[in-house]
């Protein structure tokens, strides 16, 4: 699962090198918070929603937006891109006890539509913070990537206003680290576990992949979710040993 840099960092290796520096100097301190509040209280890793978005495409086709490349040489990777693709944008929150979602964005006609600001804050008020009733809330941190819908100042007070200092967010009070697909068990494992499933029937309709799509995420058990979060806090060991590098591992495993 993968990350395709800007293409303006392949040709300035000075410049990529320095990105990578920040990068990495975020993750570590990202990881040290993190190490520093499980040596308080040793579940704190379980009590982390990690969320995210994600296409479906009904020919099957992998989005690359959710598929990860690092490299100081220009890969001339090229994507075979849908004429007129039709898919579905799928939101889910993941933890150790459970998945919340999925969550289809579709227009008021009932439309398959993409995420924006808008969209992802009806999301947040009209399907999130109902599911939340089910949790104790002020036992939950919430974690979201660095996309524009998720970081703008009204979708960040509305967050806030759920979880207040408990949001880890680029622009949040705890800041998310970019470029951290490793970090995030939706990109590393989840997208990645439902894809392989969903296309196997070889659905014809998006009613009949989003039935898929509902159908594998419910049949995922608690003891599989269990062992991902246990995963993740293993996974700040080997990023804090090796100084906020990528796991080679989960970043180039498709």
């Amino acid at each position: 699962m993968c990350y395709s840099i800007d293409m303006n960092f392949f040709y300035s290796k000075d410049y990529l090198v320095a990105i990578h520096y920040t990068y990495d100097q975020a993750r570590r301190k990202f990881v040290k918070w993190a190490q520093n509040e499980i040596a308080v209280v040793p579940d704190f890793h379980k009590r982390i929603l990690f969320s995210d978005e994600a296409h479906f495409w009904l020919n099957g086709y992998v989005n690359k937006q959710n598929c990860r490349i690092w490299s100081e040489a220009n890969p001339q990777v090229y994507v075979e891109t849908p004429l007129h693709p039709e898919k579905l944008t799928v939101w889910c929150a993941l933890r150790a006890g459970g998945i919340i979602g999925p969550y289809f964005f579709k227009n008021d006609e009932g439309h398959n539509v993409t995420v924006n600001g808008d969209r992802y804050r009806a999301m947040i008020t009209n399907f999130f913070n109902p599911e939340l009733n089910n949790h104790d809330v002020q036992e939950l941190w919430f974690q979201q990537d660095g996309a524009t819908c998720h970081t703008a100042r009204a979708t960040i007070d509305l967050l806030k206003d759920k979880f207040g200092d408990r949001l880890i967010s680029s622009f949040g009070p705890l800041t998310w680290p970019l470029r951290s697909c490793d970090l995030t068990p939706l990109d590393y494992f989840l997208w990645g576990y439902v894809k392989s499933l969903v296309y196997a029937d070889k659905p014809q309709t998006l009613d009949h992949l989003e039935d898929n799509i509902r159908r594998v995420i419910a049949d995922i058990r608690p003891q599989m979710l269990e062992k991902v979060i246990e995963n993740w806090s293993s996974s700040l060991d080997y990023i804090r040993a090796s100084r906020g590098s990528h796991i080679p591992e989960i970043i180039f495993k498709m």
